[in-house]
This record gives C-alpha cells, structure tokens and sequence, in this order.
C-alpha cells in the first residue's frame, strides 16, 4: 500500500517536474487555457476549433491570417518551464514560405526586453528564426545560410521541435531531423550565424504562442494539432509526415 501511494505520489508530481504541456484539443478548444494573442492590433486575423483535419483524433486549430502586421492573430499558453524550453507541435500551412518575412510561432522574451519576441518563421522561402530587438535571423539569410535550412512543406502534417537553451542554445528538428541551420549551440563558432551570435541575449520566453503574422502582404492559413511544451524532447510520435 505504501509503495502504491508512493508510486501515485511521483506520478502526480511528474509534469510538473517536467513542466509540461500537452493538447490536442479533443475535448475542444479551451480559451482560457489557449488564449488568444494579438499584440498592439488585430485586423482580420481568426482563431477556431476545426474538426475537418488533424494529426490525431478530430480536432486541430486552425489560424486565418490576414496580410500585415495586424493581420496577425495567435494563440498558446504562459505555462513555460523555467528552464531549458522544448516545443513540438504538429503544424500544416496551407501555402509555401516566400521571400517576404512571416511569423507562425511567437514567444515574449524577457532576455530581450519590454514587449519583444523571439520568432519562428519563414523568410528567403526557408524556416528561420527572428530575434526582434535587434532583427537578427537564424540563419544568417546569405545563399550559404539560406542553404542550411529548409522549407516548410505544405498541405501535410509537420513535426516541428525545438528546444531553446538557458545557455543560448537553440536546437530545432523537422519531422526527426536536426536542421542545421536552425542550430546555435552555446560557446561554438557558426559560420552562418553570425548575426544571431553577435549578441549575447539568450532566451527566456514567458509564453509561446502559434499563430501567423506577416510584415508584408502574405495571408496563409495554418493548422496546429498535438503541441507539447516540456522541459525535456518530447520527440515525434511519427517522423513521417501524414
């Protein structure tokens, strides 16, 4: 009896140990857990449950984002462990990344200062990361950084993971796969990240919010289903994409 009250006992303490998130949204979209975010403006932008395409089970949700700034339209949780950050959510768009600058995920990041964030998205038709107090990418969008990234495929669920580092560190994997240039690793030199080592900032995001948001005119839609947010990697249940 002892060792089953035990054993109940760790298990209740486990995710929050981990600080972990996980939903997939079966039991509907929980507003107050997944809240909306649309920083400074909103203009044309929509969130909503959607059960006519998803990973796993029924439901994922689906972000409309109109062209603009404040086309832009997110949601997420503040629930973010307190130290090493991994994410992975199942993600589908809609349209391909072009030469313009967009956003899909966008977390506060204190490190930075008021009001500023770390983005993930696209730009040169390639995923890349975008540190807002200073404009720096991740890659560095030259022909060599460009070429050690990767699209994002289109109309197919993607396992999209990545882990931001106390240290500075930040790691990202497409469907299992390391992508290189999506990598800066603490202490360790990168040819194609010059502008993001320059600084010394390393991240603390207070929230993680996925979404869309466009500095141009681009519109896309996206879908995100099965997202887990963990102080370990919580990994692909299937590294293909379905």
């Amino acid at each position: 009896m002892f060792h089953q009250a035990a054993a109940a006992f760790a298990l209740a303490l486990l995710p929050f140990s981990l600080g972990q998130v996980s939903e997939g949204f079966e039991k509907g979209w929980d507003t107050a857990a997944w809240p909306t975010y649309a920083a400074d403006c909103s203009q044309g932008g929509k969130v909503t449950l959607d059960s006519t395409t998803a990973y796993s089970g029924k439901n994922s949700i689906r972000v409309d984002g109109a062209g603009g700034y404040c086309g832009h339209i997110f949601f997420g949780t503040t629930k973010i462990p307190s130290g090493d950050v991994y994410v992975r959510a199942y993600i589908k768009a809609s349209k391909a990344l072009t030469d313009s600058h967009v956003s899909f995920i966008t977390m506060p990041d204190s490190a930075q200062g008021s009001k500023k964030h770390l983005r993930i998205g696209g730009q040169s038709k390639i995923l890349m990361y975008n540190r807002e107090s200073d404009d720096a990418t991740l890659p560095d969008l030259s022909p060599q950084g460009i070429a050690t990234s990767t699209a994002l495929p289109t109309g197919k669920w993607q396992c999209f993971e990545y882990h931001l580092g106390t240290d500075g560190t930040v790691e990202t994997w497409l469907n299992g796969n390391v992508v290189a240039g999506l990598t800066a690793k603490a202490g360790v030199a990168n040819a194609n990240a010059a502008q993001w080592q320059r600084s010394s900032i390393k991240p603390k995001i207070t929230a993680v919010y996925f979404g869309w948001e466009s500095y141009g005119g681009d519109t896309n839609t996206f879908w995100y289903d099965d997202i887990a947010v963990s102080s370990t990697r919580v990994g692909c249940a299937n590294a293909t994409a379905s």
